[in-house]
């Protein structure tokens, strides 16, 4: 499973040049006016991660595969968005399908970058962002009542379905993001509901986009933007998208240096990347081999079964048990067949919850 992460903010907050400097591909137009996005951009990236390149210097593998990250940047959003203003509402349909959403909003002040509002202020920015996407649900989900009620005359099951939307309907016109709606047991609202990928449901990391002068404690702005994160138990990022695009086309030891020189030790796409999977919970389990070297995505929680689910459906449907090791005790052993006899291979069955770094062998049967 790869992790889909939309990055939505208003016009000139830095999301091309973030974007940009994420995919190291100069596909997202980054100028100073609206609307300079005009299209969805996509790419999908690697997820850094030390284990895999560690796990590849051992094992020698004929290939190495990362998991992978979605990015898809959306064009800068305004007040009436959801009413077609600007470039209207086209654009939120592209965040759908997303995991989480990352607002970006901008943190620094530069007279001689406009802000579409005028002036410089991160909160102010997220509220219209929010209602935006809110207004944007509302329609949504006034549609889809409109086809359950007409669905109702004939059946009980849409009945009961229209009328848990209408109470979606009455709580979204109150101001309240999908999120907060307590979910009910019927399989017909709940069909509607993953249907309609409604915005306000998504888990979001607020993203504070500050100058270089501030990527390692902050700002005034960005503290504010941290709070109301840490209020609302969302994720946060500080970055520089500025700094960002620096880094790219340097070798892995000037980025190193670069970064430390403004005290800071990992790049912004591995600080969204790591508060994406933090807030989405997810974690990453190995396979291992002279063949291949691969980092597979999953959820916290997700037992053996689930997990070997990801490779294969066949893997889950015939699971038989899980040849397990640890990634500490992989790496602290000479081979495979070294931690076999060290007794640190460990067979585990399908109530095995799989831990974050578990280095996996599945065994089934179809």
């Amino acid at each position: 499973m790869a992790l889909s992460i939309g990055i939505v903010g208003l016009p000139n907050v830095g999301k091309s040049t973030l974007f940009n400097a994420l995919t190291k591909a100069q596909n997202a137009q980054a100028a100073n006016y609206p609307f300079c996005t005009i299209e969805p951009n996509k790419a999908t990236v690697a997820v850094p991660d030390t284990r895999v390149d560690a796990l590849t210097a051992k094992a020698k593998p004929k290939k190495t595969i990362h998991a992978s990250v979605d990015f898809i940047d959306i064009a800068g959003l305004v007040r009436g968005a959801s009413k077609g203003e600007g470039l209207g509402n086209q654009f939120l349909a592209n965040i759908r399908e997303c995991a989480a959403i990352v607002e970006v909003v901008r943190c620094f002040e530069d007279e001689n970058i406009t802000h579409v509002d005028g002036t410089v202020d991160p909160l102010r920015d997220i509220d219209t962002i929010e209602t935006e996407l809110l207004l944007a649900d509302i329609q949504s989900v006034e549609k889809r009542l409109e086809k359950l009620q007409k669905m109702a005359k004939g059946s009980k099951d849409a009945k009961a379905a229209a009328e848990i939307m209408q109470d979606l309907l009455a709580a979204l016109n109150d101001g309240k993001a999908a999120s907060a709606f307590p979910l009910p047991e019927n399989e017909a609202f709940l069909q509607s509901w993953r249907e309609l990928g409604l915005l306000t449901a998504k888990p979001v990391i607020y993203c504070a986009n500050v100058d270089e002068g501030a990527v390692a404690e902050g700002n005034a702005l960005s503290a504010r933007v941290e709070a109301l994160a840490a209020e609302r138990h969302a994720g946060f990022a500080r970055i520089c998208a500025k700094l960002e695009e620096e880094l790219q086309g340097l070798a892995a030891e000037e980025q190193a240096e670069m970064l430390a020189s403004y005290g800071i030790d990992e790049s912004g796409l591995v600080r969204i990347i790591r508060t994406g999977y933090a807030t989405l919970g997810l974690c990453s389990y190995f396979t291992a081999g002279p063949d291949e070297v691969r980092a597979w995505t999953i959820r916290k929680g997700w037992k053996a079964p689930q997990a070997a689910g990801v490779i294969h459906t066949d893997f889950e449907r015939g699971f038989i048990r899980a040849e397990v090791i640890s990634y500490a005790d992989y790496m602290s052993h000479d081979s495979e067949a070294a931690c076999r006899a060290d007794g640190v291979l460990r067979v585990e069955g399908k109530e095995y919850v799989v831990q974050d770094g578990d280095v996996m062998h599945f065994l089934f049967n179809v």
